[in-house]
């Protein structure tokens, strides 16, 4: 809105135009609205009783936070889809891409969400329900890419890590792919929400990666000195990012250790669809697996346990997701976090060194 309004108001000052003063000014103003309407929002769920409902096969140590106000997932929702539709160019087919596909995954978790608190139990919306209601939204996407690659403003082709000239064309076989990486890292998210502060930490050090990338993918030069597949428009995402690195950052305000309110599945789902959304608009897919390291081994240590035990009736963790592994074995909370965050950090350098490795 201030993209196209500003030039009006101020029409002999194109600072507004810049990408870069834009995401500033989204992180900042997502950062704000989360700081200030975080304790207002915390009050309201409170009032109307919204609480965690923990599940009583997870660590015991947990049971104490029963109650805890969740759904906040809406605040960093609100803050970070606010400030984008404010600072980003709302033409840009790539945003409103990225922000409708946010909203809706965050509306799968939001109806999870309530169906949780009505019902007062840990089940909200079936694994069947929940699954064909992300694949439907991620076949939609799918559809658009190719629409869009229809129209020359996208491409179909993968971009190895490490390999300059590994980059096949996949056609029609994109959209089941794109909807694996959607679907994939909605879930992926949501399974790391098990920890104060875990997943919108290391959420704000994936998405900070993929605020430098959507930049360099903008940027001609840059991106022609990376050998990386250069979309003018796709610059915008850059914006988008910034505001969710704003947003998560203020919600980690109030959801660091000991946690004050929960995301809940409304933030863990629209979070990870915003993720896999920019990493497909920006031709990044495969590097998400790096950036996103610790969605992985969480996903990873969910799917070793199940076959484990499906296969021999033994569990290789103490628990799953991982992180609940490391609490078993005698790591406190606050340090099982930290150490994710480092590890988080490490895999976001090491993606972003790819570029040059090729």
């Amino acid at each position: 809105m201030m993209f196209h309004l500003l030039p009006f108001l101020v029409p002999d000052v194109a600072l507004w135009r810049f990408i870069t003063f834009r995401t500033a000014a989204a992180s900042l103003s997502a950062l704000v609205v989360s700081l200030v309407l975080g304790p207002w929002l915390i009050r309201r769920l409170r009032s109307f009783q919204i609480g965690q409902v923990i599940r009583q096969e997870g660590p015991q140590s947990h049971l104490a936070k029963a109650g805890t106000p969740t759904m906040g997932g809406l605040l960093i929702l609100a803050a970070a889809l606010g400030s984008t539709l404010l600072w980003a160019d709302l033409t840009n087919i790539y945003v409103s891409i990225a922000v409708l596909a946010t909203a809706s995954f965050g509306t799968i978790g939001l109806l999870d969400d309530y169906l949780k608190i009505t019902r007062r139990s840990s089940g909200g919306l079936s694994v069947r329900q929940k699954m064909g209601m992300q694949f439907a939204v991620a076949l939609v996407i799918g559809l658009s890419l190719m629409w869009l690659a229809s129209t020359n403003q996208y491409n179909t082709r993968l971009i190895f890590p490490f390999f300059k000239q590994l980059i096949p064309d996949l056609g029609w076989f994109y959209v089941p792919f794109a909807m694996f990486v959607l679907v994939g890292t909605s879930n992926a998210v949501n399974l790391t929400d098990g920890l104060d502060g875990l997943a919108i930490s290391t959420f704000a050090i994936a998405a900070t990666a993929y605020t430098a990338l959507a930049y360099v993918t903008g940027h001609a030069l840059l991106a022609s000195y990376l050998l990386l597949v250069h979309f003018g428009p796709v610059g915008e995402l850059t914006i988008f990012c910034g505001a969710l690195v704003g947003a998560s950052l203020g919600f980690l305000w109030y959801n660091a250790h000991p946690a004050e309110i929960f995301m809940g599945d409304v933030g863990s789902l629209g979070l990870g669809g915003a993720l896999g959304t920019v990493a497909i608009l920006i031709k990044q897919e495969l590097l998400l697996v790096f950036v996103g390291g610790v969605f992985v081994l969480e996903a990873l240590s969910v799917m070793v346990q199940v076959a484990s035990f499906k296969l021999t009736g033994k569990r290789v963790l103490k628990m799953a997701p991982l992180h609940h592994h490391f609490e078993l074995i005698g790591w406190q909370e606050p340090k099982v976090i930290a150490r994710f965050i480092i590890v988080a950090i490490i895999f976001a350098l090491f993606s972003l060194t790819t570029l040059k490795l090729r």
